[in-house]
């Protein structure tokens, strides 16, 4: 068996995506599992077969030699015209269809339109993605307006969480990115974001000190979650901005 073979069948099996580093372990843990299994034979009096040599060179398996055998798999797939690929995510390895055959695929799916961000929401979770973890504060001093509409339809598609409170007055709450969103934009990490490293190092405009509890949105939040929020201090919120409700696929 080839190693590219190997990992292709546990990528399809894996009803997850897969690590590089995990494929490797799995690989290995194939290997040291049917040598443990020959020792025992061995104990037992037996006297099994040697382990085939394809398999004994698999004990050392490296997360290096993993990248370049799915590397080799997407050079077979495209040099014999696949439909599919495979890509790395936030959270490993799966296969997708190509872009190619997405207007056969929607077929599929007819009652499903593509979800998309409205502008103003769009903004606010760059900002969050590219300076996370940020507080709302901080958001409202680059946009220039209150943004808690759009941050709670953000916390509604998933695509940012509360990641904890700042060490600042009020013990303000911090949002970032999730993982959906890595899958949605189709990226590994923020590093993969045009221009990553210069805008996370451009100067934000002050953000005021924030004091008092958080928001209403920020309290439903909390409490979604299980978590006790203290009273909301009054003050005004965004206009519900609209987002349409077309997710790309």
């Amino acid at each position: 068996m080839q190693l590219s073979s190997i990992i292709e069948a546990l990528v399809t099996a894996s009803d997850d995506a897969l690590p590089s580093p995990e494929i490797a372990r799995l690989i290995r843990a194939r290997v040291a599992e049917a040598e443990d299994v020959r020792a025992r034979q061995t104990e037992e009096g037996e006297n099994p077969d040697p382990l085939p040599d394809w398999l004994t060179a698999l004990a050392e398996v490296t997360e290096e030699q993993v990248v370049a055998a799915i590397a080799e798999l997407n050079r077979a797939y495209e040099q014999t015209g696949r439909a599919f690929t495979l890509s790395e995510r936030a959270r490993g390895w799966r296969i997708f269809t190509r872009v190619e055959y997405g207007e056969f695929v929607r077929q599929l799916f007819p009652g499903r339109r593509p979800e998309r961000l409205s502008a103003p929401a769009m903004e606010t979770l760059a900002i969050i993605a590219y300076r996370q973890p940020i507080t709302k504060s901080a958001i409202e001093a680059v946009r220039g307006v209150s943004c808690d509409g759009m941050l709670q339809k953000l916390l509604d598609r998933e695509l940012i969480r509360i990641g904890g409170r700042a060490e600042l007055p009020g013990r303000p709450l911090l949002y970032e990115t999730t993982e959906l969103f890595y899958e949605h934009f189709g990226i590994r990490s923020i590093d993969d974001l045009p221009n990553a490293d210069e805008l996370r190092k451009v100067k934000l405009p002050e953000a005021p000190e924030e004091s008092g509890g958080p928001a209403p949105e920020e309290q439903l939040a909390l409490k979604a979650a299980g978590a006790d929020a203290p009273p909301a201090e009054a003050g005004s919120s965004e206009p519900q901005g609209e987002v349409t409700a077309d997710q790309e696929s």
